[in-house]
């Protein structure tokens, strides 16, 4: 890394997600559409299947603004289900820097509120809310504590 101007050394650029969320959707195109609509994930990649398969989603990359994304596809059930995840099981918490505007558009868009915005004892401003497929999707402006600090243990007064 080259030195800044000013002499100083330059911020490290942030690594490349490495860990991808993954899920199945009974209707992984419509799921798709709203995840794009209702949150603003940004569609990067859909591998569809031909003919009369169509309407399946072997794979799918949604990117998410702020950084990371997931990763998605048709339930197809069976044996030769190489990915068996149960369709409505998955939950995530995303980072957004906008989570009053944010819930504004996903409740706009048909998301199920489950905890309208709300303040969290560690500063944290949250809100979630379901998809249409049952997943739970909860948003905040906590970014985690930074690598290498290690907190004392706390009694909390909920979940995460």
């Amino acid at each position: 890394m080259a030195a800044a101007k000013d002499g100083t050394a330059p911020e490290p650029a942030a690594p490349e997600p490495t860990v991808w969320p993954t899920l199945r959707a009974r209707d992984a195109l419509a799921l798709i559409r709203f995840l794009a609509d209702a949150f603003g994930f940004e569609e990067t990649l859909v591998v569809r299947g031909g003919g009369a398969d169509a309407e399946t989603v072997h794979h799918a990359q949604l990117d998410w603004p702020e950084g990371g994304g997931i990763m998605l596809g048709s339930v197809r059930g069976g044996e030769d289900d190489p990915w068996p995840l149960e369709p409505g099981s998955f939950g995530a918490y995303v980072v957004t820097d906008r989570p009053d505007e944010l819930f504004a558009r996903a409740v706009g868009a048909g998301a199920r509120v489950l905890r309208e915005p709300y303040d969290t004892e560690h500063g944290s401003r949250d809100f979630a809310v379901r998809d249409p497929e049952g997943n739970r999707w909860q948003f905040g402006t906590y970014r985690g504590e930074p690598r290498g600090t290690a907190r004392p243990a706390r009694a909390a007064a909920g979940g995460s």
